[in-house]
């Protein structure tokens, strides 16, 4: 099904009841991804996408405003100025403050920059955006996050879980890390295949310019970013990988790493 809405900034929490009426006939595990696909244009208000579960995708044209996607369970959310919009959209605003607070899981592509606090306490969604404000991937448990562009200060404070990439073209983003519980890599193999893949995701749903210079650069894209990854959970995930290899109970492993 393929629905077409305007959208105001007065209309706050779109999605959100067609969400809780497809977990209540569906259960948690939801639809197939797009099986319901809203088509919205205009400025959406607060709390776009609130709490969809899988097999809803909104699809916005325009620009939001704080807490798009908050509690996102598994539905895709994709945001993108017009395309005859004459701004350069990496270097504007496109989403508000707090966006993906509190997401289990899901996908959301942004074409732009979020404001502040931008995947508060994630623990399983996927990210794609071209830029955020101060305090990013705050408190942070689990998912995965792409930012293109560049960051705000205290980038990663309480960040237990997950994996951050951001792209550091100039070589200051160690600047904006709160490093109390991150460490700074260069991402493996593994995570340039996924990287090249999101990248291709991003500019296939968003038309974005920047993933589509990243990616036809190649390895020269990919050198760029930098990978923010929890010390915590690189010992429970080294832990897990050493388990398998050994055929011991990995739960076991796992928890005896995360007591040390």
């Amino acid at each position: 099904m393929e629905l077409s809405f305007d959208i105001r900034n007065v209309n706050r929490t779109v999605g959100t009841m067609l969400g809780h009426e497809v977990t209540k006939r569906y259960g948690g595990e939801g639809l197939p991804d797009d099986t319901i696909v809203v088509h919205l244009s205009g400025s959406a208000g607060q709390s776009l996408g609130a709490f969809v579960p899988r097999g809803i995708t909104l699809r916005l044209v325009g620009d939001a405003n704080d807490y798009v996607g908050k509690g996102l369970s598994g539905g895709r959310i994709i945001v993108a100025p017009h395309p005859s919009s004459p701004f350069v959209a990496e270097d504007n605003i496109i989403a508000g403050n707090v966006v993906l607070y509190g997401a289990t899981g899901g996908e959301l592509f942004l074409r732009g920059v979020a404001g502040e606090r931008f995947c508060v306490r994630n623990s399983g969604a996927v990210a794609v955006v071209e830029g955020v404000g101060d305090h990013a991937c705050e408190y942070m448990t689990g998912g995965r996050v792409v930012i293109l562009g560049s960051t705000g200060r205290n980038f990663g404070a309480g960040m237990s879980g997950g994996i951050a990439f951001v792209l550091d073209a100039d070589g200051t983003f160690a600047s904006r890390v709160n490093p109390d519980m991150v460490s700074l890599e260069a991402p493996d193999a593994d995570d340039r295949i996924w990287l090249a893949e999101r990248l291709a995701m991003h500019t296939a749903e968003t038309g974005s310019a920047v993933a589509q210079r990243l990616f036809d650069a190649g390895d020269a894209g990919l050198d760029a970013f930098v990978k923010v990854m929890p010390r915590d959970y690189a010992r429970v995930l080294a832990a897990q990988a050493q388990a398998e290899l050994d055929g011991t109970d990995p739960v076991d492993a796992v928890m005896a790493a995360a007591r040390i």
